[in-house]
Protein backbone atom coordinates (compact mmCIF):
# COMPACT_ATOMS: atom_id res chain seq x y z
CA UNK A 1 0.00 0.00 0.00
CA UNK A 2 1.38 3.32 -0.88
CA UNK A 3 3.24 5.38 0.20
CA UNK A 4 6.53 3.48 -0.61
CA UNK A 5 10.10 4.84 -0.81
CA UNK A 6 11.95 4.82 -3.74
CA UNK A 7 15.29 2.83 -3.62
CA UNK A 8 18.29 5.59 -4.37
CA UNK A 9 21.43 5.79 -6.10
CA UNK A 10 24.40 7.39 -5.10
CA UNK A 11 27.02 8.83 -7.62
CA UNK A 12 30.47 6.85 -8.41
CA UNK A 13 33.10 8.47 -10.96
CA UNK A 14 32.96 5.37 -13.61
CA UNK A 15 30.48 2.59 -14.88
CA UNK A 16 31.52 -0.09 -12.32
CA UNK A 17 31.68 -3.45 -14.42
CA UNK A 18 29.23 -6.28 -13.81
CA UNK A 19 25.61 -4.23 -13.63
CA UNK A 20 23.08 -3.87 -15.46
CA UNK A 21 22.72 -0.59 -16.65
CA UNK A 22 19.81 1.94 -17.49
CA UNK A 23 19.60 5.58 -19.02
CA UNK A 24 18.78 7.52 -16.18
CA UNK A 25 16.26 9.61 -16.69
CA UNK A 26 15.35 13.32 -15.50
CA UNK A 27 12.09 13.65 -14.59
CA UNK A 28 9.64 13.25 -11.25
CA UNK A 29 10.81 9.61 -10.09
CA UNK A 30 7.40 7.98 -9.17
CA UNK A 31 6.11 4.71 -7.51
CA UNK A 32 3.10 3.55 -9.34
CA UNK A 33 -0.07 0.91 -7.27
CA UNK A 34 -2.54 0.11 -9.01
CA UNK A 35 -5.70 -2.24 -7.81
CA UNK A 36 -8.15 -2.75 -10.38
CA UNK A 37 -9.33 0.64 -11.44
CA UNK A 38 -7.24 2.54 -8.93
CA UNK A 39 -4.36 3.83 -9.89
CA UNK A 40 -2.20 6.13 -7.32
CA UNK A 41 1.17 7.48 -8.39
CA UNK A 42 3.82 8.87 -5.51
CA UNK A 43 6.75 10.83 -5.73
CA UNK A 44 9.79 10.58 -4.56
CA UNK A 45 8.91 12.19 -1.37
CA UNK A 46 6.30 9.55 -0.87
CA UNK A 47 3.52 12.37 -1.73
CA UNK A 48 0.56 11.77 -4.02
CA UNK A 49 0.63 13.08 -7.40
CA UNK A 50 -2.16 11.17 -9.23
CA UNK A 51 -3.94 14.48 -9.37
CA UNK A 52 -1.51 15.94 -11.90
CA UNK A 53 -1.46 13.69 -14.21
CA UNK A 54 -4.91 12.54 -15.48
CA UNK A 55 -3.96 11.69 -19.02
CA UNK A 56 -1.07 8.92 -17.57
CA UNK A 57 -3.42 7.87 -14.94
CA UNK A 58 -5.75 7.07 -18.05
CA UNK A 59 -2.66 4.80 -19.73
CA UNK A 60 -1.44 3.11 -16.85
CA UNK A 61 -4.97 1.93 -16.39
CA UNK A 62 -4.46 0.36 -19.34
CA UNK A 63 -1.24 -0.79 -19.69
CA UNK A 64 -0.18 -2.33 -16.51
CA UNK A 65 -1.48 -5.56 -15.15
CA UNK A 66 -4.14 -5.49 -12.91
CA UNK A 67 -2.87 -5.11 -9.44
CA UNK A 68 1.22 -4.43 -9.16
CA UNK A 69 3.31 -1.75 -8.03
CA UNK A 70 6.10 -0.15 -10.15
CA UNK A 71 9.12 1.91 -10.20
CA UNK A 72 9.70 4.08 -12.34
CA UNK A 73 10.03 7.90 -13.73
CA UNK A 74 7.18 10.64 -15.22
CA UNK A 75 8.75 12.79 -18.45
CA UNK A 76 7.60 15.10 -20.72
CA UNK A 77 8.82 14.71 -24.01
CA UNK A 78 9.49 18.01 -25.86
CA UNK A 79 7.01 18.67 -29.02
CA UNK A 80 9.33 17.77 -31.48
CA UNK A 81 10.70 14.90 -30.04
CA UNK A 82 13.73 15.57 -29.75
CA UNK A 83 14.14 14.81 -26.00
CA UNK A 84 12.75 15.60 -22.63
CA UNK A 85 11.36 18.77 -21.49
CA UNK A 86 11.38 19.49 -17.72
CA UNK A 87 10.43 22.87 -17.56
CA UNK A 88 6.92 21.91 -18.76
CA UNK A 89 7.03 19.04 -16.53
CA UNK A 90 7.23 21.28 -13.45
CA UNK A 91 4.33 23.27 -14.84
CA UNK A 92 1.90 20.06 -14.65
CA UNK A 93 2.08 20.66 -10.74
CA UNK A 94 -0.67 23.18 -10.67
CA UNK A 95 -3.18 23.73 -8.06
CA UNK A 96 -6.09 24.34 -10.09
CA UNK A 97 -7.53 21.56 -11.48
CA UNK A 98 -8.50 23.28 -14.93
CA UNK A 99 -5.28 24.15 -15.33
CA UNK A 100 -3.91 20.42 -14.94
CA UNK A 101 -6.62 19.36 -17.41
CA UNK A 102 -5.63 22.00 -20.15
CA UNK A 103 -1.85 21.10 -19.69
CA UNK A 104 -2.29 17.34 -19.63
CA UNK A 105 -3.41 18.06 -23.14
CA UNK A 106 -0.85 20.61 -24.12
CA UNK A 107 2.29 18.94 -22.57
CA UNK A 108 0.98 15.13 -22.12
CA UNK A 109 3.31 13.07 -19.46
CA UNK A 110 4.97 9.33 -20.47
CA UNK A 111 5.97 7.15 -17.67
CA UNK A 112 9.20 5.29 -17.52
CA UNK A 113 9.10 2.18 -16.15
CA UNK A 114 12.13 0.26 -14.71
CA UNK A 115 12.06 -1.65 -11.63
CA UNK A 116 8.84 -4.42 -9.98
CA UNK A 117 7.85 -4.43 -6.38
CA UNK A 118 5.03 -6.15 -6.38
CA UNK A 119 3.02 -7.76 -8.98
CA UNK A 120 -0.62 -9.85 -7.66
CA UNK A 121 -0.25 -11.20 -4.42
CA UNK A 122 3.53 -11.48 -4.50
CA UNK A 123 5.71 -9.00 -3.02
CA UNK A 124 8.63 -8.69 -5.02
CA UNK A 125 11.28 -7.16 -3.02
CA UNK A 126 13.33 -9.62 -2.00
CA UNK A 127 13.91 -10.89 -4.80
CA UNK A 128 17.37 -10.03 -6.81
CA UNK A 129 17.00 -7.29 -9.31
CA UNK A 130 17.59 -9.69 -12.96
CA UNK A 131 14.64 -11.42 -11.52
CA UNK A 132 12.62 -8.69 -11.28
CA UNK A 133 13.56 -7.16 -14.44
CA UNK A 134 12.63 -10.30 -15.96
CA UNK A 135 8.69 -10.38 -14.22
CA UNK A 136 8.41 -6.81 -15.31
CA UNK A 137 9.15 -7.30 -18.56
CA UNK A 138 6.09 -10.44 -18.86
CA UNK A 139 4.01 -8.19 -16.82
CA UNK A 140 4.03 -5.03 -19.24
CA UNK A 141 4.03 -7.48 -22.23
CA UNK A 142 0.89 -8.85 -21.18
CA UNK A 143 -1.95 -6.06 -22.65
CA UNK A 144 -1.60 -4.57 -25.66
CA UNK A 145 0.29 -1.48 -26.81
CA UNK A 146 -0.53 1.76 -24.79
CA UNK A 147 1.50 5.09 -25.91
CA UNK A 148 3.23 7.12 -23.20
CA UNK A 149 3.96 3.78 -21.21
CA UNK A 150 7.56 2.60 -21.94
CA UNK A 151 9.77 0.14 -20.11
CA UNK A 152 13.55 1.33 -20.15
CA UNK A 153 16.57 0.17 -22.15
CA UNK A 154 18.96 -2.21 -19.79
CA UNK A 155 21.85 -3.96 -21.06
CA UNK A 156 24.81 -5.66 -19.29
CA UNK A 157 27.20 -4.42 -22.05
CA UNK A 158 29.98 -2.22 -20.83
CA UNK A 159 30.88 -0.72 -23.96
CA UNK A 160 27.49 -0.34 -24.99
CA UNK A 161 26.15 1.67 -21.77
CA UNK A 162 29.31 3.69 -21.97
CA UNK A 163 28.07 4.33 -25.87
CA UNK A 164 24.45 5.30 -24.18
CA UNK A 165 26.06 7.15 -21.58
CA UNK A 166 27.72 9.79 -24.53
CA UNK A 167 24.53 9.39 -27.34
CA UNK A 168 21.44 9.95 -24.86
CA UNK A 169 22.80 13.00 -22.88
CA UNK A 170 21.62 14.83 -26.48
CA UNK A 171 18.01 13.42 -25.74
CA UNK A 172 18.18 14.91 -22.23
CA UNK A 173 19.03 12.11 -20.28
CA UNK A 174 21.58 13.20 -17.19
CA UNK A 175 23.58 9.86 -17.23
CA UNK A 176 23.42 6.32 -16.73
CA UNK A 177 22.31 3.90 -13.41
CA UNK A 178 23.92 0.63 -12.81
CA UNK A 179 22.34 -1.96 -10.69
CA UNK A 180 24.11 -5.10 -9.50
CA UNK A 181 22.17 -7.90 -10.53
CA UNK A 182 21.47 -9.37 -7.67
CA UNK A 183 20.36 -5.98 -5.87
CA UNK A 184 16.75 -6.69 -3.67
CA UNK A 185 14.45 -3.37 -3.81
CA UNK A 186 16.09 -1.37 -0.87
CA UNK A 187 13.39 1.66 0.03
CA UNK A 188 15.15 4.74 0.58
CA UNK A 189 18.88 3.41 0.36
CA UNK A 190 21.55 4.27 -1.72
CA UNK A 191 22.28 0.88 -3.09
CA UNK A 192 23.01 1.64 -6.75
CA UNK A 193 25.10 3.78 -8.61
CA UNK A 194 24.71 6.81 -10.46
CA UNK A 195 27.28 8.09 -13.57
CA UNK A 196 26.53 11.50 -14.31
CA UNK A 197 27.87 14.08 -17.05
CA UNK A 198 30.73 16.44 -14.99
CA UNK A 199 32.19 19.66 -17.16
CA UNK A 200 33.71 22.74 -16.24
CA UNK A 201 33.14 26.08 -17.03
CA UNK A 202 34.40 29.93 -15.90
CA UNK A 203 31.34 32.21 -15.06
CA UNK A 204 31.18 35.45 -14.06
CA UNK A 205 30.00 36.04 -10.25
CA UNK A 206 27.35 38.89 -11.06
CA UNK A 207 25.54 38.79 -7.76
CA UNK A 208 24.66 36.88 -4.57
CA UNK A 209 21.82 35.94 -2.22
CA UNK A 210 21.89 35.96 1.60
CA UNK A 211 21.93 33.05 3.55
CA UNK A 212 18.81 32.17 4.97
CA UNK A 213 20.39 32.48 8.69
CA UNK A 214 20.48 36.18 8.05
CA UNK A 215 22.59 39.20 6.79
CA UNK A 216 26.48 38.51 6.92
CA UNK A 217 26.90 35.79 5.01
CA UNK A 218 26.21 34.36 1.50
CA UNK A 219 23.47 31.89 0.46
CA UNK A 220 24.51 31.14 -3.35
CA UNK A 221 26.88 33.24 -6.01
CA UNK A 222 24.97 34.33 -9.22
CA UNK A 223 26.62 33.20 -12.06
CA UNK A 224 26.52 34.90 -16.06
CA UNK A 225 28.05 34.60 -18.97
CA UNK A 226 28.86 36.31 -21.74
CA UNK A 227 26.89 36.52 -25.33
CA UNK A 228 25.24 38.43 -28.23
CA UNK A 229 22.20 40.06 -27.45
CA UNK A 230 19.89 38.07 -29.94
CA UNK A 231 20.61 35.09 -27.31
CA UNK A 232 17.45 33.12 -26.55
CA UNK A 233 17.63 34.62 -23.08
CA UNK A 234 17.73 38.38 -24.09
CA UNK A 235 14.02 39.42 -24.94
CA UNK A 236 13.31 40.60 -27.79
CA UNK A 237 11.53 43.82 -26.91
CA UNK A 238 14.90 44.86 -25.23
CA UNK A 239 17.34 43.18 -27.77
CA UNK A 240 17.34 46.82 -29.68
CA UNK A 241 18.06 48.61 -26.64
CA UNK A 242 21.42 46.64 -25.82
CA UNK A 243 24.99 46.87 -27.36
CA UNK A 244 28.29 44.95 -27.09
CA UNK A 245 28.16 41.25 -25.29
CA UNK A 246 25.33 40.96 -22.95
CA UNK A 247 25.96 38.64 -19.80
CA UNK A 248 23.23 36.18 -19.54
CA UNK A 249 22.36 34.33 -16.35
CA UNK A 250 23.04 30.62 -16.42
CA UNK A 251 22.99 29.10 -12.58
CA UNK A 252 24.15 29.36 -9.56
CA UNK A 253 26.95 27.74 -7.16
CA UNK A 254 26.02 27.58 -3.41
CA UNK A 255 27.58 25.05 -1.73
CA UNK A 256 30.21 26.53 1.38
CA UNK A 257 30.81 26.30 4.36
CA UNK A 258 29.23 28.47 6.97
CA UNK A 259 32.57 30.14 7.72
CA UNK A 260 33.12 30.57 3.89
CA UNK A 261 29.98 32.00 3.66
CA UNK A 262 30.90 34.65 6.02
CA UNK A 263 34.21 35.69 4.73
CA UNK A 264 32.79 35.74 1.13
CA UNK A 265 29.99 38.50 2.52
CA UNK A 266 32.84 40.16 3.43
CA UNK A 267 34.63 40.16 0.50
CA UNK A 268 32.02 40.82 -2.00
CA UNK A 269 30.92 44.11 -0.58
CA UNK A 270 33.30 46.43 -2.16
CA UNK A 271 31.83 44.82 -5.25
CA UNK A 272 27.90 45.87 -4.44
CA UNK A 273 26.26 48.10 -6.94
CA UNK A 274 22.74 49.98 -7.86
CA UNK A 275 20.41 47.61 -9.64
CA UNK A 276 20.19 50.37 -12.66
CA UNK A 277 23.95 50.24 -12.93
CA UNK A 278 24.39 46.65 -12.87
CA UNK A 279 24.53 44.15 -16.52
CA UNK A 280 21.18 42.14 -15.45
CA UNK A 281 18.86 45.54 -15.22
CA UNK A 282 16.88 44.09 -18.17
CA UNK A 283 16.33 40.78 -17.08
CA UNK A 284 13.98 41.81 -14.03
CA UNK A 285 11.15 39.76 -13.71
CA UNK A 286 12.63 37.21 -15.45
CA UNK A 287 11.50 33.66 -14.33
CA UNK A 288 11.91 31.13 -11.01
CA UNK A 289 15.91 31.26 -10.40
CA UNK A 290 16.44 33.59 -12.93
CA UNK A 291 18.28 37.00 -11.38
CA UNK A 292 15.11 39.00 -9.64
CA UNK A 293 15.47 41.79 -7.96
CA UNK A 294 12.73 41.94 -4.79
CA UNK A 295 10.88 39.46 -5.98
CA UNK A 296 9.34 36.00 -5.12
CA UNK A 297 9.39 32.69 -6.55
CA UNK A 298 7.04 31.10 -9.36
CA UNK A 299 6.43 28.34 -7.19
CA UNK A 300 6.34 30.03 -3.81
CA UNK A 301 5.54 33.66 -3.25
CA UNK A 302 6.86 33.84 -0.33
CA UNK A 303 10.14 32.50 -1.20
CA UNK A 304 12.87 35.52 -1.61
CA UNK A 305 14.64 35.64 -4.83
CA UNK A 306 15.84 39.18 -4.59
CA UNK A 307 19.96 39.30 -4.73
CA UNK A 308 22.15 42.02 -4.05
CA UNK A 309 24.19 43.01 -7.51
CA UNK A 310 27.77 42.93 -7.96
CA UNK A 311 30.50 44.50 -10.78
CA UNK A 312 31.13 41.47 -12.79
CA UNK A 313 34.80 41.48 -12.01
CA UNK A 314 35.54 38.02 -10.46
CA UNK A 315 35.64 34.93 -12.21
CA UNK A 316 34.83 31.38 -10.59
CA UNK A 317 35.58 27.67 -12.07
CA UNK A 318 32.24 25.44 -11.93
CA UNK A 319 31.45 21.45 -12.00
CA UNK A 320 28.14 21.48 -14.10
CA UNK A 321 26.09 18.48 -15.51
CA UNK A 322 24.37 19.65 -18.03
CA UNK A 323 22.69 22.40 -19.59
CA UNK A 324 18.80 22.94 -19.72
CA UNK A 325 18.58 25.45 -22.32
CA UNK A 326 20.77 28.13 -22.05
CA UNK A 327 21.11 27.19 -17.66
CA UNK A 328 22.88 24.63 -16.07
CA UNK A 329 20.13 21.83 -14.95
CA UNK A 330 21.36 21.89 -11.71
CA UNK A 331 23.39 24.19 -9.26
CA UNK A 332 26.46 23.86 -9.85
CA UNK A 333 29.39 23.35 -7.66
CA UNK A 334 32.51 25.74 -6.99
CA UNK A 335 35.94 24.65 -7.93
CA UNK A 336 38.13 27.27 -7.71
CA UNK A 337 38.38 30.99 -8.12
CA UNK A 338 40.01 32.26 -11.69
CA UNK A 339 41.52 35.75 -10.92
CA UNK A 340 43.65 35.48 -14.09
CA UNK A 341 40.70 35.62 -16.26
CA UNK A 342 39.12 38.50 -17.84
CA UNK A 343 35.35 38.36 -16.76
CA UNK A 344 34.51 39.23 -20.44
CA UNK A 345 36.18 36.31 -22.36
CA UNK A 346 33.79 33.89 -20.46
CA UNK A 347 31.87 33.08 -22.89
CA UNK A 348 28.82 30.77 -24.12
CA UNK A 349 31.04 29.37 -26.40
CA UNK A 350 33.45 27.06 -23.35
CA UNK A 351 30.60 25.14 -23.37
CA UNK A 352 30.13 21.54 -24.13
CA UNK A 353 27.20 21.16 -26.22
CA UNK A 354 26.11 17.10 -26.98
CA UNK A 355 24.57 16.54 -30.16
CA UNK A 356 20.93 16.39 -30.70
CA UNK A 357 19.77 12.86 -30.46
CA UNK A 358 16.21 11.64 -30.85
CA UNK A 359 14.16 10.24 -27.52
CA UNK A 360 12.29 7.59 -30.16
CA UNK A 361 15.34 6.13 -30.58
CA UNK A 362 16.54 6.19 -26.83
CA UNK A 363 13.11 3.98 -26.56
CA UNK A 364 14.23 1.78 -29.12
CA UNK A 365 17.52 1.00 -28.46
CA UNK A 366 17.54 -2.67 -29.51
CA UNK A 367 16.29 -5.61 -29.29
CA UNK A 368 13.16 -5.81 -27.18
CA UNK A 369 12.77 -8.74 -24.93
CA UNK A 370 15.07 -9.85 -21.62
CA UNK A 371 17.61 -8.55 -19.50
CA UNK A 372 21.21 -8.32 -20.99
CA UNK A 373 19.70 -7.49 -24.24
CA UNK A 374 20.47 -4.44 -25.80
CA UNK A 375 17.43 -2.67 -25.46
CA UNK A 376 13.77 -2.08 -24.46
CA UNK A 377 10.70 -3.82 -24.59
CA UNK A 378 8.98 -0.08 -25.98
CA UNK A 379 4.89 -0.14 -25.23
CA UNK A 380 4.21 2.07 -28.03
Amino acid sequence: MPPVAPMLARAVADIPPGHLYEPKWDGFRSIVFRDGDEVEIGSRNERPMTRYFPELVASLQEALPERCVIDGEIVVPDPDGQGLDFWALQQRVHPAASRVHMLAERTPASFIAFDLLALDDTDHMARPFRQRRLVLEEALGRGPSVPRVHLTPITEDQDLARQWFALFEGAGLDGLIAKRPDLTYQPNKRVMSKIKHVRTADCVVAGYRVHKSGPGAIGSLLLGLYDDPDHPAVPAEVREHLEGSVLIPVGVVGAFPMARRRELFAELQPLVVDFTDHPWSWAAGEPDDQPRHGQGSRWNAAKDLSFVPLRPERVVEVRYDYMEGFRFRHVAQFVRWRPDRDPTSCRYEQLDQPASFDLTNVLAAGPTRGVGSTGPQSRR
